[in-house]
């Protein structure tokens, strides 16, 4: 059940349905997000404006993404959970609040908790009656209804007739694991709808270039750790540097290193000495 179905089944239902995605405000904005500000509290405070709890008073709050909510603002948004009042931002008036709350995170909420990321007294104060929604790759059954109800929605909001959908096309979708679970599946039909010309719709998923890479890629030894982006640039120019002067046995002069390499001696001397190569070595 979707946050709106909640709303929409419950006796709030006549009253505000206010939406949050915390992942979207900047860190110096949530509290006046959450509460609101009275004009001239800071730089842009062009007037009074109400925030997101005063909006959503006597209905619904939906707060997503709520682990990305900063410490310090975990702290007030208990206050106004466990006191039902807040103050906008620059103001001494309290106000009373009657919210409901839902919030949601793609995060493990309690191992943030763990690792200190996330209020333990919060956590526990949002958990009254917690609903996990396991990823769609472990629900596989719902995928048919979400891609009608996506193809259905998409072609009415783009103004297009709605295509009809084969058994393999589905089947299709159904084998794949989803990693971005259902707002990849939205955004997949979307695409889709976009694309169609006539026929049944198909849908171009993404193959997984993570299993490609370790396909193809040799394996590395025991004790080997990934280079970064410098070190491998480091490791190709030492390399650059070493196999020419290790084949020629020699830097400068007629058929040395640094002509195969359309250098001056001078200048391939010291990138020898800078990447740390040992010219005795390469000199014999």
């Amino acid at each position: 059940m979707s946050r709106g179905a909640i709303h929409e089944h419950s006796a709030r239902r006549e009253r505000p349905l206010i939406k949050l995605n915390c992942s979207a405000v900047p860190e110096a904005l949530f509290e006046s997000e959450f509460f609101g500000h009275v004009k001239g509290a800071f730089t842009g405070a062009l007037k009074d404006k109400p925030g997101r709890f005063e909006l959503a008073d006597g209905g619904t709050l939906f707060l997503d993404e709520i682990g990305e909510v900063p410490l310090a603002m975990q702290a007030k948004l208990l206050r106004v959970l466990q006191e039902q009042e807040l103050e906008r931002v620059g103001d001494t008036r309290t106000r009373k609040v009657n919210v409901r709350v839902i919030a949601a995170s793609n995060r493990n909420l309690k191992k943030e908790v763990d690792e200190g990321r996330f209020r333990q007294d919060l956590f526990y104060r949002l958990s009254v009656f917690p609903i996990e929604v396991p990823p769609l790759r472990e629900r596989r059954e719902d995928i048919a209804p979400l891609v009608a109800n996506f193809i259905r929605k998409s072609a009415r909001r783009m103004n297009r007739p709605e295509p009809q959908l084969s058994k393999a096309a589905l089947d299709r979708l159904g084998s794949y694991d989803w990693p971005g679970n259902v707002r990849e599946l939205q955004n997949t039909v979307e695409r889709a709808i976009i694309l169609w010309l006539d026929g049944p719709l198909t849908f171009d998923l993404p193959s997984s270039p993570a299993r490609q890479i370790l396909s193809i890629s040799p394996k590395p030894a025991a004790d080997a750790l990934p280079l970064t982006r410098n070190e491998y640039k480091t490791a190709g120019a030492r390399d650059d540097c070493k196999r020419p002067s290790s084949r020629q046995r020699k830097v400068s002069g007629p058929g040395g290193a640094a002509e195969l390499l359309a250098m001056k001696p001078s200048t391939l001397a010291s990138r020898i000495s800078s990447l740390g190569i040992n010219r005795r070595v390469i000199e014999g």
